[in-house]
Formats: structure tokens, C-alpha cells, sequence
């Protein structure tokens, strides 16, 4: 392996510094820049979530409740942002790389968060039933696509 020189190791620090600038800046910068990076608004700010954001906000069961509440996972801090940081930068891959699929489809991965958000917020509720199903196969109003006065696509 090659040797690294002073030049070389001094870039690396600084590229190192610079990434944990951005990166403490971006979790503690300006307090507002967090909390609106969590609104349905913004997640509604990309063109490709239109339609679920307006199917939430007009007749969601959950129009109450952030987009992140139902589909960011809440076991612990470090899994949260997290995943925010993963869905948030595939997201902003695909609606720039300009890939955005026609129906937008939840993964198996955001299905089981999905899931195990609904068992925490109605854990006394759902604690006598198979909870191996799917919410959502039996509350079909809960789909963006399927709230409101009529059916989407």
C-alpha cells in the first residue's frame, strides 16, 4: 500500500471536518429546518407525493398526524433519522433523476414500519387480533389512494 503524505492526510481531515460541519449543521442548524423537513408539506413540496398528500389532507383518517409518524419507524432516535436520511435522499434520487414511477408503491420495508406504527399508536386496541395481517388490507380508507369521497388510482 502506498504511503499517505502530509498533503494527503491534511485533505482527508479537512474533507473529514467539513463533513461533520454539514452534518452537525443539518441536525442542529437552524431549528426550523428540522421541523419543516417533517411537515406533510414538505413531503407534498416534490410533485410525485401530490396526490397522497392531497388524499391525506382531505379526508385521511390520519389527517392530523405527520407523514413521518406513520411512516418513519419510532423504536429509537438513531434508527428514525436514520432511516429519514435514507427514504429522504432516495427520494430526492428519484424525483431528480426523473424515475418516478407512475403508482407509487410502498416497500416491504416501509409496509413492516408502517405496521408496527399502527400496533403502537392502537396497541390497546389491536392487542387481541392477528396482528400478522396487514392494517391496511382491511382499513382500506387508510391508503392515500383510497381516502377521500372517491377512489383514486
Amino acid at each position: 500500500m502506498g504511503r499517505i503524505t502530509s498533503r494527503g492526510l491534511k485533505l482527508f481531515i479537512v474533507a473529514g471536518l467539513l463533513g461533520l460541519g454539514g452534518g452537525l449543521f443539518l441536525m442542529l442548524g437552524p431549528p426550523q429546518l428540522l421541523a419543516k423537513s417533517e411537515s406533510p408539506e414538505f413531503c407534498a413540496s416534490c410533485h410525485v407525493m401530490e396526490a397522497e398528500y392531497e388524499a391525506w389532507f382531505h379526508q385521511g383518517a390520519h389527517r392530523r398526524k405527520a407523514c413521518v409518524e406513520c411512516h418513519l419507524p419510532h423504536g429509537n432516535l438513531a434508527s428514525y433519522y436514520t432511516w429519514k436520511s435514507i427514504d429522504g435522499m432516495k427520494d430526492v434520487v428519484v424525483f431528480n433523476s426523473g424515475r418516478v414511477p407512475e403508482q407509487i408503491v410502498i416497500s416491504e420495508h416501509g409496509q413492516s414500519v408502517l405496521k408496527g406504527n399502527c400496533i403502537r399508536c392502537h396497541e390497546s386496541t389491536v392487542e387481541m387480533i392477528d396482528q400478522d395481517r396487514n392494517c391496511w388490507n382491511c382499513h382500506r380508507r387508510l391508503s392515500h389512494k383510497r381516502s377521500g369521497a372517491i377512489e383514486t388510482k
